[in-house]
Formats: structure tokens, C-alpha cells, sequence
């Protein structure tokens, strides 16, 4: 129904943003990376997703088209709302859900808040053949070694996204020991 959204940011909470739109305070929820780098006062534009229920009509806003065309996909799946589908969003960039789903690791969906490791199977089994390849992230899933680096950054503080980049970064060349590795993948925000 309401596809796009464009107007200034009015107001910042803390799980939407108010867009002014043509004299209207329109309450968009957004996942959190979309509300950190938002500002009052910023022209903006969403894609969105409007959910009807029985006694409300919520609009969900995304950065780009991809971001809501997954959020629809997670809303699809069996025990998936919109609330946990956008958790999913704020906790894992889009590549990485579609990593975790081509290499079949559902244990990366469970490290949302509110995603069991039960739920995470099942999303995965929903979403594959519908999340499609991402050029070169279709022919490389994450190597045990690779998904310890993970675990590891994770546990120095890291966000699942951050680590996952830093693991993107690693050069071909390095070894495919974990030390190596854990020390290539620090290096990248050291740089």
C-alpha cells in the first residue's frame, strides 16, 4: 500500500523515527543502524512495509529495497513478527543473513536477542531458495575457522555485522589457522 516514504526527520524515539510528510508526523520503525545515523531535521527516504492488524496500521522503513524485501521474507516465516524481524535487521546486515542461510548456519540467526536456536533453524529452512545468491557470498560460506573468528570478535564486543566485515577483509592469502586469521580480521579496525 504505501511502498515509499519521503519527508524531513522530525522526531528520533527509541525503536522509530517521525518523518514529516506533507504536514504529517508519519511514525516509521526502523531497524537501529537507521536510527543511529539519522538526524533531526534530515530529508530522508524509505522503502517501506505496512503492517494491518486488528487494531493498528504500522509502517516499517528501510534504508534501501533489499533491507525491506527481507524484512518481508522474515515477517513470512512461521513465529517471525515484524518486532523480531526487525531485531533481525538491527543485529545482522542483510549479507549476513543470507550467508548464514547459504551455509546453513542457523546458529548466526540465534544470536539475535529474542531468536532461539529453534527458530533459527526454522527461518533458515524458510528463507532458503528464496534468498538468492550475492555474487561471491553464494560460493563462500563461512569455514569453522572463520565462524571461531566470529565467535571471537563477538566476544570482545564486536557486533555480528562488524565482525563479519572484518572477516570479509581478511586477504586470500592469509593462513587458515585461527590465530592468523583472528589477527588479519583485528587488523581491519585497527586500520
Amino acid at each position: 500500500m504505501i511502498s515509499i516514504i519521503q519527508g524531513e526527520v522530525v522526531a528520533i524515539h527509541s525503536d522509530n523515527l517521525v518523518i514529516m510528510v506533507g504536514g504529517v508526523g508519519v511514525k516509521v520503525h526502523v531497524p537501529a543502524q537507521l536510527r543511529q545515523t539519522s538526524h533531526l531535521g534530515e530529508r530522508i527516504g524509505l522503502f517501506t512495509s505496512l503492517v494491518v492488524r486488528e487494531d493498528a496500521l504500522i509502517l516499517y522503513g528501510f534504508s534501501n529495497e533489499e533491507e525491506q524485501v527481507f524484512f518481508d521474507l522474515l515477517i513470512g516465516a512461521s513465529g517471525i513478527g515484524p518486532r523480531t524481524a526487525i531485531a533481525i535487521l538491527s543485529v545482522l546486515s542483510v549479507d549476513t543473513i543470507r550467508r548464514a542461510v547459504l551455509s546453513e548456519q542457523p546458529d548466526i540467526l540465534a544470536r539475535v536477542p529474542g531468536v532461539g536456536k529453534k527458530t533459527a533453524v526454522k527461518l533458515m529452512l524458510h528463507l532458503q531458495g528464496k534468498v538468492g545468491g550475492g555474487g561471491a557470498l553464494e560460493g563462500a560460506p563461512l569455514s569453522d575457522v572463520d565462524g571461531e573468528v566470529l565467535d571471537a570478535l563477538t566476544s570482545l564486543g564486536y557486533s555480528i555485522v562488524e565482525a563479519q566485515t572484518a572477516i570479509q577483509s581478511i586477504p586470500r592469502s592469509t593462513p587458515a589457522e585461527l590465530e592468523e586469521r583472528l589477527r588479519a580480521a583485528l587488523s581491519y579496525f585497527n586500520a
